[in-house]
């Protein structure tokens, strides 16, 4: 909503900023003599003192939607980022729970056949290891290459 109403603004003042740029057609538009000067059929009177603090105006209300549009963007990739590192960690969960259950099962299947031959079993402990599990496909590159640590 917020990039919308910028996007509004700046295009509304870039319009009306052209306009009168292409609407001056120099001496026959002299204000400091009485002439008027007209953007859009709205006609201007006065010096050139208010024809500038149009001018203010038009640049303000242009930096206001620029403004706006930037607050719009910078949210959309603070929010995506968000969700990315939400979905990894979800998956690192997810992957330890799985090396859990994986890790039961085993010893379910070990404790019934050692149950069915009768001489007791000895389980090793498995290593863990520190790597991040994703399922993220691995040939995406970087801009600036190879990243030596994680963040």
């Amino acid at each position: 909503m917020i990039l919308i109403l910028g996007l509004i603004l700046l295009i509304a003042a870039v319009i009306v900023g052209l306009a009168g740029v292409f609407g001056n057609t120099g001496p026959g538009h002299d204000l400091g003599v009485g002439g008027d000067f007209s953007i859009f059929g709205y006609h201007v009177t006065g010096s050139t003192g208010s024809l500038f603090l149009s001018g203010i105006i038009v640049g303000a209300v242009a930096l206001l939607g620029l403004t706006l549009v930037m607050m719009g963007a910078r949210r959309s990739v603070r929010r995506s980022a968000q969700a990315r590192r939400e979905r990894d960690t979800s998956r690192r969960e997810a992957a330890v729970v799985d090396r859990e259950r994986d890790d039961l099962i085993k010893q379910r299947d070990d404790a019934h056949a050692g149950a069915g031959a009768g001489a007791p079993t000895t389980d090793m402990p498995r290593a863990e290891t520190d790597a991040p599990v994703t399922d993220a496909p691995r040939g995406r590159g970087h801009w600036f290459g190879h990243r030596a640590a994680h963040r």
